[in-house]
């Protein structure tokens, strides 16, 4: 005689079977997240004052996030502006001088080069120092010729920039070697304090906009708290009714995320102007450039959280309290 099958088995003895009951958890999850935005349009008025705080408390460190990126994509470029300056000794040939730039050229990370002859030098500094008259009287000339190189973008950090330095100063044309990357470094330290500043920033409006969930869920659970105790005397589990609690909070941090991705649009649309004009002033190209698809996505799916984990923490916190008398 045959054994019955697992799902016969399960029918006969009237249990649901595995894929009976996920099926019913999936049916409930769905129709809990369309409750869960549902509930979020029957008080507008609430609702929506709700969601503009989450939205500005997102909208703020998104911003200030992008402002930095932006930074970073201008400092790039000031970087590859980086120089170096090698002055040769004193009273060298042009065929010397010619040697040496020969020899700059072919080391590893030097894109660019231009060679200032002494005479160039000594002229230049005639038109600049205002003592041409004086310089006159000089018999010979005073000045070096100068080889200005030009690092390439691998090579235009201040550590990288700095061992190329050493590098080019072994050459044995070369007197001393300068390197201004102090700028460099100032610029790197203010990024670096702007970076920790967005992120202690948005941890404490992360913080707020979980409070300001989890007040909203609270007094939502005090609203509905006849139905939860109803709900318990029937059997229902406490995950079965933190559920659409979850859903809603979730909800309102997704909202929040999606007009906080608004107000960082919008801002760069109206900012987007101006920047180009003033870049343009200065002969650059740059423009201002949004958090990309992946950085609204994210946007969303950290709002999402946020409201999840504030909801999650009210619910936890009270639902326990609810019990039927």
């Amino acid at each position: 005689m045959s054994r019955p099958s697992d799902g016969s088995r399960g029918a006969q003895s009237g249990r649901p079977s595995i894929g009976q009951r996920f099926a019913a958890w999936r049916l409930h999850h769905r129709q809990m997240l369309v409750s869960g935005f549902t509930r979020l349009y029957r008080k507008p008025v609430a609702t929506g004052m709700t969601v503009a705080v989450i939205g500005i408390s997102l909208a703020l460190p998104a911003s200030l996030l992008v402002l930095v990126q932006n930074v970073k994509q201008v400092s790039g470029s000031w970087q590859g502006a980086a120089r170096i300056s090698l002055f040769l000794k004193q009273g060298l040939s042009d065929r010397v001088v010619q040697q040496a730039a020969a020899a700059t050229r072919s080391t590893e990370g030097v894109t660019g080069l231009q060679i200032i002859s002494a005479d160039q030098a000594l002229a230049e500094f005639k038109n600049r120092s205002g003592f041409g008259d004086a310089l006159t009287l000089l018999g010979d000339n005073p000045l070096p010729a100068v080889l200005v190189v030009q690092p390439d973008a691998a090579h235009s950090t201040p550590e990288t920039a700095n061992q190329l330095g050493k590098t080019l100063a072994k050459l044995p044309q070369v007197d001393r070697v300068r390197l201004d990357v102090q700028w460099l470094r100032r610029l790197q330290a203010i990024l670096d304090i702007l970076g920790r500043a967005v992120l202690v920033i948005g941890c404490l409006l992360g913080l707020a906009v979980i409070l300001i969930v989890g007040n909203t869920i609270r007094l939502d659970i005090e609203g509905r708290r006849t139905e939860i105790e109803v709900s318990k005397l029937i059997g229902a589990t406490d995950r079965f009714i933190r559920r659409p609690f979850l859903y809603y909070g979730a909800g309102y941090g997704f909202t929040g995320g999606v007009l906080a991705w608004v107000l960082v649009t919008v801002s760069l649309a109206l900012l987007g102007g101006p920047v180009s004009r003033l870049a343009g002033l200065y002969g650059s190209d740059f423009s201002l450039t949004g958090a990309g698809f992946s950085g609204a996505l994210m946007l969303l799916a950290g709002g999402a959280v946020l409201g999840w984990l504030g909801a999650w923490l009210a619910v936890a916190r009270h639902l326990r309290d609810i019990e039927p008398s």
